[in-house]
């Protein structure tokens, strides 16, 4: 069966993503995309430069494509090109024509996003995260970006449980 609703899921480094969508994914009994970027880095054992933005943002999309499939009623993305494009803006001072086309199409093709504050303890994760600092910058140019395309969120904040719940009452 097609996922029906696929739930954009933001946020910084350190915010609960990941573990947000695992968890999500799990008690509806469907299935999750995990953060490309994260492979991407585990991978090239390198943090990824203006030219790879693009195709991490592909890479995203096309796991997501591929997991429609998979999915029962709902499909949850652990980041979309969204996120890819306020990290280049911030790492490159810019976001190139194509992987602006990828961030455009996020309210078409997400029925709502949740963005994970930044309220648990920050920890490093090797070469993909370099401060809590740039955490708290990453979280603030996500919401300016949020706010200037007036995409709708839902900040979803507490312990896993609370997120769970807050993200459950706004499921459609």
């Amino acid at each position: 069966m097609n996922a029906e609703v696929k739930v954009a899921i933001l946020g910084a480094a350190s915010s609960g993503k990941t573990t947000l969508a695992a968890a999500l994914a799990r008690d509806h009994g469907t299935v999750w995309v995990p953060e490309y970027l994260r492979e991407f880095v585990d991978t090239e054992a390198r943090v990824p430069v203006a030219q790879d933005q693009i195709h991490i943002a592909r890479t995203q999309r096309a796991r997501e494509d591929a997991a429609m499939p998979l999915a029962h009623r709902y499909l949850f993305c652990d980041t979309t090109p969204l996120m890819t494009a306020v990290y280049s803006r911030h790492y490159f001072h810019g976001i190139d024509a194509e992987l602006e086309l990828l961030a455009n199409r996020h309210q078409r093709d997400y029925a709502i996003t949740l963005v994970t504050a930044s309220d648990i303890p920050w920890q490093a994760d090797g070469l993909q995260r370099e401060s809590e600092q740039v955490s708290v910058t990453i979280n603030t140019m996500l919401m300016e970006e949020l706010s200037r395309r007036a995409i709708p969120y839902l900040l979803i904040t507490g312990t896993l449980a609370e997120r769970l719940a807050q993200a459950n009452r706004h499921l459609p």
